[in-house]
């Protein structure tokens, strides 16, 4: 008996082992350092703000439309960090169950080489109508020497009456920091 526990012990030890291999862990540390950090979160938060007060204002069948956000000294310039902020809010919205319509794959916008879609005020309109889409996400940023202020409104196309907002802040560190240089 005891020369069957070993042999069995022998041929499960390897498995056990290979169960602990690092490979998983890192990939799991990974995770663990992308889903805590603070731009996502930050992002995440404010989608989920924005979503609160939206409760019970819009129609399930009607999509929304998210606009990049701007530098708010330069409402035609963004950085990676406009462009990035919102296809995290727009992710976030659309997890929380709200139709949103991807503007990349449309015509219907003012493309600014290296910038996103940046809507032009006079199109608004016409973009929300020809898609019946019932509101437009839109924000600014503005940074300072160790912040970036955001805001961000959810605005009525037909009426330009705003829905829902929020403003939050992300301190100007590393990666936030390599996101606003132009590009």
């Amino acid at each position: 008996m005891f020369k069957r526990l070993a042999t069995t012990s022998l041929l499960v030890a390897p498995l056990l082992l290979a169960g602990c291999s690092s490979a998983p862990i890192k990939d799991e540390a990974n995770y663990a350092t992308v889903s805590s950090n603070q731009f996502i979160e930050s992002n995440y938060k404010a989608a989920d703000a924005l979503m609160h007060q939206l409760s019970g204002k819009l129609a399930a069948d009607k999509p929304l439309i998210m606009a990049t956000i701007v530098n708010i000294d330069a409402l035609d310039q963004t950085t990676t960090l406009g462009r990035l902020v919102s296809e995290q809010v727009s992710t976030r919205l659309a997890q929380g169950g709200l139709s949103m319509l991807e503007m990349k794959l449309r015509n219907s916008v003012y493309l600014k080489r290296n910038q996103g879609e940046l809507m032009l005020t006079r199109e608004i309109g016409e973009v929300a109508q020809s898609h019946n889409a019932q509101a437009i996400v839109v924000g600014s940023y503005a940074e300072t020497s160790d912040m970036v202020f955001i805001n961000l409104k959810v605005i009525q196309p037909n009426t330009n009456f705003v829905l829902a907002g929020q403003d939050y802040v992300l301190a100007k560190e590393g990666i936030v920091r390599s996101m606003l240089m132009r590009n």
